[in-house]
């Protein structure tokens, strides 16, 4: 019989513990007092957040001066009702986010959402772009499926501001373009992702780039939200 080295169990038993640990540290943990204050916004949770029981509700969305302030909670989209985004379009906003990992122990992501349409079904479709606070940023869809434009954790990008550390205050300038057939990502005034808009729309993607706009937030994340707008966008 072949013999296992105690401290070979005892090394599996302590990943096994650091892991479930970490899952169950990096559940979305509900904010008190949430929900969306704000009016002519709404949004909704991820399907997998709201599988386990996460509504709107579990995060927070109010006004702060002349923007908003976000805390979640589940992993979150909002979006502006009421005046959706047609043909060239640029969206933009200013994310800053009080404390770098304030309610998590690694970076979380946050930025802007284009093409979201027939959100309140279980075919909603939209696209995001994202800044991390440690250099990276994230560009994705949700269809039918979730699928990725830059990777399954993003990349780096030196354009992306890096917090000085955990608890330090991060600035990120994000938007998102589309014009003619392209959809570009910028972050602080640097175009970070270049995306063909065949790539991103079609069976099993956006049903268009026209739709309703807004902001992403991944969970257990806080950002003030300033200098939100649509406008017409910037060819070059």
């Amino acid at each position: 019989m072949r013999r296992v080295n105690g401290s070979v169990l005892a090394l599996a038993a302590v990943v096994l513990i650091t892991a479930e640990a970490r899952a169950q540290g990096d559940a979305s943990t509900a904010v008190a007092g949430g929900g969306i204050s704000v009016p002519g916004w709404m949004g909704k949770v991820d399907a997998r957040e709201a599988s386990r029981g996460q509504t709107v509700n579990n995060a927070k969305f109010v006004a702060e001066g002349k923007g908003f302030h976000i805390t979640t909670g589940p992993a979150i989209t909002y979006w502006k009702t009421g005046a959706p985004a047609t043909g060239d379009y640029t969206v933009h906003a200013t994310f800053t986010e009080p404390k770098y990992m304030g309610l998590n122990d690694h970076p979380h992501p946050y930025g802007i959402v284009i093409g979201a349409n027939d959100m309140s079904t279980d075919q909603g479709t939209a696209f995001y772009c994202a800044a991390y606070g440690n250099g990276n940023f994230i560009a994705r869809g949700f269809g039918p499926a979730p699928f990725q434009a830059n990777g399954r954790m993003g990349e780096a990008n030196a354009a992306v501001h890096k917090a000085s550390a955990p608890g330090a205050p991060v600035t990120q300038d994000i938007a998102i373009a589309v014009h003619g057939d392209k959809v570009d990502c910028s972050i602080n005034g640097t175009v970070v992702g270049s995306y063909a808009k065949s790539d991103i729309v079609g069976a099993g993607k956006l049903k268009s780039t026209d739709g309703n706009y807004g902001i992403r937030m991944a969970h257990n994340t806080e950002a003030v939200v300033t200098n939100f707008g649509m406008s017409p966008a910037v060819h070059k």
